[in-house]
């Protein structure tokens, strides 16, 4: 992991005197090798398990606990407001580590600044006792979170050639499949109680990230290319007009991630309450039918996800695979909502694990081809997380009132199809992508 990746040579300073362009901000050219693909992966394992390992199981059983009975908008409350931390601090953090200058470079500090305070974070987390050192406890984790989600994003661009984007991106995105599964399956069964769930996640945030932090290279930036502070605050909107590509990037997904939040954030009491899960297979629990519907869709995801982005880099072609995808991703949630049964929630989530699988693949390779500039990387795929991170703040806003008020589960997933199809027909209108 030590060797980094060759770049495209700095050209000889022009008569005009300009200094070349640093290492730091110079296109890369040569593919990256296993061990640094491997670094990155673990990194990201250790993230996302940081992030669902609370979010699926220990954030509803918390709260079950202490609010019993509204659970559903305790749970919304808390997922909303660190979900809004999250889309806050992501470009911020991102911004940051764009004018990081020093030896150990641009990414490496935050990185290991994300590890160290989130596993601090959940560890604290999990001795609260009211909803509200829930919510502040989980807000600074999702901070915390940022900060290392930020600066690996960025390390792609950073260090990875487009035509090698796709396949790498299929890799990065096993781990966030992977880290449901590992972290639900590790709080479940190898410890017993929250306090411990969430200590031992915290533990393996931190190991896994450590060796990302320490070994993978990482060209520092001069002083003299550090983007001026102006300039990043006014880079914290990117104008659609400007740049339209990255607009309807940002949209697509979007769209397509609040579809699939809708239908995972309430996947815990749709199948206690919706599929009756506990009354179909007496002696067990909702958390139960919840670990094997997630195996099952993780064994999908991985299954794709590199394969697809294999493809869109050989085939030179996003747009048409993540309209593909969100098209695959739609029929789970349409079956859903009109035969709300455990034979059919197996069913979609082999087929949503097929459709995620490709999406996370193309879209994050589509993504890292229209950011504005070399120099706010970081700071720009923040903002793109922000379309993820953000559709974690509208779907309990959403599914909250639609599934007490609004017809119950059969309308919130068919609104979830209905978001994920109409953001995968606005890939279309991407034009600087084949």
């Amino acid at each position: 992991m030590r060797t980094p990746p060759a770049r495209s040579p700095s050209p000889d300073p022009p008569p005009g005197g300009r200094s070349p362009v640093p290492a730091a901000l110079a296109e890369p050219v040569r593919p990256v090798r296993a061990p640094w693909v491997a670094g990155i992966c673990l990194a990201n394992l250790g993230m996302w398990m940081g992030f669902f390992g609370p979010l699926q199981v220990l954030l509803p059983e918390q709260i079950g606990l202490i609010a019993p009975d509204a659970k559903e908008a305790a749970l919304a409350w808390v997922t909303g407001v660190g979900a809004a931390v999250a889309m806050a601090a992501t470009p911020l953090a991102g911004a940051l580590s764009d004018r990081t200058t020093g030896r150990f470079g641009r990414r490496r500090p935050w990185v290991l600044a994300g590890a160290v305070l989130g596993a601090v974070g959940l560890a604290v987390l999990g001795l609260r006792e009211t909803t509200t050192g829930v919510l502040v406890g989980w807000s600074f984790v999702q901070g915390a979170l940022a900060c290392l989600n930020a600066t690996l994003l960025a390390a792609v661009p950073d260090h990875v050639p487009v035509r090698q984007r796709g396949a790498v991106s299929g890799w990065i995105g096993i781990p966030q499949s992977v880290g449901v599964v590992v972290a639900v399956l590790l709080v479940t069964t190898a410890v017993s109680g929250t306090a411990p769930g969430y200590t031992l996640i915290g533990v393996l945030l931190l190991v896994c990230a450590l060796p990302f932090a320490l070994l993978a290279p990482d060209p520092p930036l001069p002083r003299s290319a550090r983007p001026p502070w102006g300039d990043l605050v006014r880079g914290m909107w990117v104008s659609p007009r400007r740049h339209p590509d990255f607009g309807w990037a940002w949209l697509t997904r979007f769209l397509m991630q609040t579809g699939n939040a809708l239908f995972t954030l309430y996947l815990l009491y749709f199948l206690r309450d919706g599929v009756g899960y506990e009354e179909l297979f007496p002696g067990s629990s909702a958390a139960d039918g919840l670990l094997t519907l997630i195996v099952v869709y993780t064994v999908a995801v991985v299954a794709t996800t590199v394969l697809a982005g294999l493809v869109s880099d050989r085939i030179g072609r996003r747009r048409g695979m993540v309209a593909l995808s969100g098209g695959v991703m739609a029929v789970p949630a349409f079956l859903l909502a009109a035969f709300p049964t455990w034979s059919m929630s197996l069913a979609g989530a082999v087929v949503l694990g097929v459709g995620f699988g490709v999406f996370l693949a193309v879209d994050n390779a589509l993504v890292t081809q229209v950011l504005p500039s070399a120099d706010g990387r970081a700071k720009d795929l923040g903002i793109v997380n922000i379309a993820s991170a953000g559709p974690q703040v509208i779907a309990p806003a959403l599914a909250g009132p639609i599934v007490v008020h609004l017809g119950g589960y059969p309308v919130l997933y068919t609104v979830c199809g209905v978001l994920t199809v109409l953001g995968a027909a606005l890939v279309w209108k991407i034009r600087g992508v084949a």
